[in-house]
Order: C-alpha cells, then structure tokens, then sequence
C-alpha cells in the first residue's frame, strides 16, 4: 500500500477497543445525532487517513479458539482470513471517527478479496495499515473500500479490499458490477452445513465483530433483518477451511456476498474448477438452491523473488 499524497498517516500504539467503538458506529441511527462533530454520519467526502499499528503478535489461543469456529485444521500458521481478524479494529476505527460520512452499522459488505503472498506464522511480528478509498457511485447507493495490508519487516505478506454499499439514491450512470464467476447450480454440493442460531454469537467472540445484526433476533430486527444473520467474513473463512488442503501457500481469493444467511439454517457448498483456479459458491440447501449466499473464486499467485532467490 503506498501512500497517496496528501493522506494523514496516523500510528498507533495498540489496538482500538471494539466495544466502544460500535457505541459510536450505531450513533447514527439516533436521529440528529450525526450533526455532533465526534458521530460520524454526516455524509460528504471519506478522509484521507491510513491507521498503522506495529508490533503485532497473534495470540495462539486466539488463533486456536477462531480456527476452531471457522472449521480450519489447527496449524504453525494463519488462517488466511486470520489476519483480517486483527486489522478489524483499525476498520472500525476509521469508521467510527466523527469525519467518516457513514455510520458503520447498516453498511452492507458486497465483496471481499484477500491476496495472502506468503503464509503467515503464528508467532511472526506484523505491522499492520488500513486506509478507506473515496467514495464510488454506485447503482444503489454509494461504495467504497477499505484496504488492509500486513507486513513483516517491509516484506507485504498479505493484503485485502473489503468493499461496502451504503444504500441510499443511486447513481443510474454507475459502472455496472463486473461479471463474477458462479458455480452452476447443477453442480452438486460436496458438504451440507448446519449453522446453529448462535453461529453469530460465537463468531463474535473470536473476531471482535459484534455488529447488532448478527447477535440475536432482537437486534437484527431493528435493522431490517427477520433474524440474526451469518457474517459474511465466516462464511468465507468456512469456505477457505474446506478448501484448506487445495490452497497453495500465496494466492488471491476474491468473494461477492449475494444474500445473507438468516440462522439458524442449512446450506451447501459446492466447488468446480477452471484449469488452475476453483470456483466455489455457498447456497442454499435442497430446494433452495437458487439462493446464492456467497460465490468465490481462488486464484494461485506467482512468488515474486530476488536474484537471491529469497522471497520479495
């Protein structure tokens, strides 16, 4: 991530506390609250600010208790969505700061890619940077990214753009969304999932998003939602465990999130490969079929390496 000119780097000295954090997000949907300078919502431009935190050490037993709900085979490395686990506080900090045009909560995540350039140890010392991209019209609203990247020493071993609509007029002249690759739904599934009502709960309490959509019914109706929904970033880490023994140790793994999944509730994965590239979609399950929750795509990256032969 090279920073652009005019963009205000601030370092920090340890991780924002979430709790906090979302009290200021969910500020917002108090009415005329977006007018107080500290509450962010107020429309107009995203600032040009890049958060930076050095030093971090992933705990173990935090990687353990994440692996443990995303359904990854505990190991000397990362997840490949672990690190986005750990930039998360620096989302949401740029997010909850009072210049941030939008109020974090009733955003909606519509993609996520993830480039992991080499595997990460657990025990590996990372520096990490997030910054927000301007805003995009959009044919529903507004969009725009929030960029992650993960370095160790000045080598980047791990980068991700998380994209998020926020609903409202659209712009009809909007680039149209690009075509994505979708499984067929002819292919058959080759698992069927059971998600408990908890699900939401659980992966709350091993990623730090504790957004109200996804922790009960009670707080997800407010919101539009009949019941709690899935996080979108679990759906495709559980997708990226069950394709754990096919991931090369640097690749590109890009996702649309289509419909949420409301919990409790049963879906099916299923995978079809295109030379060396594997399609995967998460749907629903028996006769819904047709109710795409997520379809993905992974792509191998080359190793870019030095005359030395030592990794870039």
């Amino acid at each position: 991530m090279t920073v652009a000119a005019g963009v205000k780097t601030k370092k920090l000295t340890s991780a924002p506390s979430i709790l906090p954090l979302y009290a200021r997000a969910a500020l917002p949907l108090v009415p005329g609250a977006s007018r107080l300078p500290f509450v962010p919502g107020g429309g107009g431009e995203i600032p040009a600010v890049r958060l930076e935190l050095d030093g971090v050490t992933p705990d173990p037993a935090a990687v353990a208790a994440y692996a443990k709900v995303c359904g990854f085979v505990l190991r000397d490395h990362l997840p490949p969505t672990y690190p986005h686990v750990l930039a998360f506080p620096l989302h949401m900090a740029l997010m909850s700061d009072g210049d941030f045009p939008f109020g974090a909560v009733g955003l909606v995540h519509v993609a996520n890619k993830i480039t992991q350039h080499r595997r990460i140890g657990v025990g590996e010392e990372l520096s990490l940077r997030v910054e927000a991209s301007k805003v995009q019209p959009h044919a529903k609203g507004k969009a725009f990214d929030v960029v992650a990247e993960v370095r160790i020493g000045r080598q980047i071993a791990w980068e991700s753009t998380s994209t998020f609509l926020r609903r409202g007029k659209g712009d009809p002249g909007a680039a149209p969304a690009e075509a994505f690759p979708i499984v067929d739904e002819d292919v058959a599934a080759s698992a069927t999932w059971t998600l408990p009502g908890d699900l939401g709960r659980r992966y709350a309490a091993v990623s730090g998003d504790r957004n109200p959509i996804h922790m009960h019914a009670l707080t997800a109706k407010p919101l539009g939602f009949p019941a709690a929904i899935a996080h979108g970033m679990w759906t495709k880490a559980r997708a990226l465990a069950a394709l754990e023994p096919r991931l090369p140790d640097a690749f590109e793994t890009d996702v649309r999130f289509r419909r949420p999944i409301l919990l409790p509730a049963k879906v099916e994965f299923a995978t079809s490969d295109e030379g060396e590239e594997i399609d995967f979609t998460v749907r629903g399950h028996g006769k819904k079929r047709d109710n795409r929750h997520l379809d993905g795509r992974i792509t191998p990256v080359a190793v870019k390496t030095s005359p030395k032969g030592k990794a870039k």
